[in-house]
């Protein structure tokens, strides 16, 4: 019983490895490590697979949209490496190709869902322009912008395939979400605290 016992424990220290390496110690955050560590190649060569619901969209809105995403990635890129400026200038061209979207282009259905998402698609960018000296408060303001971004490119489409990642530890064990150009799991709330913590959710197309 006491070799069993000791194999079961081995066992689950190598599930959590992935996602339990936190700079915290914290009970709180222990617990949940098994259950993050759920990014394996199984699981993500099985990712759901969506297309955007909007087939009739506007070729220079299409590109405006293209921009505004890839704008974020390197908000998200930069948060992953660490670079708080690097995060603030991209979230300044973001904001720049938001203004840039022609809405009198959106047919009604369009312009209803890109509207309800506008607005904290520019509060947040703002917020991660503005901060930074303060990257923590960049990742949790992500957190939002990522949440928006991710219905608009739903309906609209982001120029390219997308893949839409959650972490479950981030935002103290709420769970957040990220899009990402590639597959393999950055994770822009911890970066190289715990870089591959994390799955696929979706594949955006």
């Amino acid at each position: 019983m006491k070799k069993l016992f000791i194999g079961v424990l081995a066992t689950i220290s190598i599930i959590a490895y992935s996602c339990g390496e936190s700079a915290s110690n914290t009970t709180p955050k222990e617990e949940k490590a098994p259950e993050a560590a759920h990014a394996t190649a199984e699981e993500n060569a099985e990712v759901k697979v969506v297309k955007a619901s909007f087939t009739n969209v506007d070729a220079a809105v299409a590109n405006q949209i293209k921009n505004i995403t890839d704008d974020y990635l390197q908000i998200k890129n930069a948060l992953t490496n660490g670079k708080a400026a690097d995060a603030g200038e991209a979230a300044n061209k973001m904001l720049a190709a938001l203004k840039g979207l022609d809405k009198s282009l959106l047919s009604a259905d369009q312009k209803k869902v890109y509207d309800q998402q506008e607005g904290n698609l520019k509060t947040s960018g703002e917020h991660i322009a503005k901060s930074t000296g303060d990257i923590e408060h960049q990742r949790e303001m992500f957190s939002s912008l990522s949440e928006s971004l991710y219905t608009v490119v739903k309906a609209f489409g982001g120029g390219k395939t997308l893949y839409h990642d959650h972490c479950p530890m981030a935002k103290d064990g709420k769970g957040a979400m990220w899009l990402s150009e590639t597959k393999e799991i950055k994770n822009p709330y911890f970066g190289d605290k715990m870089m591959e913590c994390g799955s696929v959710e979706e594949e955006i197309q």
